[in-house]
């Protein structure tokens, strides 16, 4: 099964080797077929921290490393 991946926005990098990336999708709703913006906050592990808010990266799925924390920054798409 491939690992998903998402784009998102660092929006808090104050934590050690962690940064907290915003990622916004769409989705239908099952029932009344509307689409539906969803926002969703997830925590990815970034090893060298070099990540600041406001750059825009790639997470991708990953072993756990915490509670919480299950992805991982692949690479920065664009800096802020």
């Amino acid at each position: 099964m491939p690992k998903k991946i998402f784009k998102g926005e660092v929006i808090c990098d104050s934590v050690d080797k962690t940064v907290n990336v915003l990622v916004k999708y769409k989705k239908i709703h099952t029932k009344y077929k509307k689409h539906i913006n969803v926002n969703k906050k997830i925590l990815a592990h970034d090893e060298q921290n070099i990540m600041k808010t406001g750059d825009t990266v790639l997470i991708q799925e990953h072993k756990r490393f915490s509670k919480r924390k299950a992805w991982v920054v692949v690479n920065k798409v664009e800096k802020k």
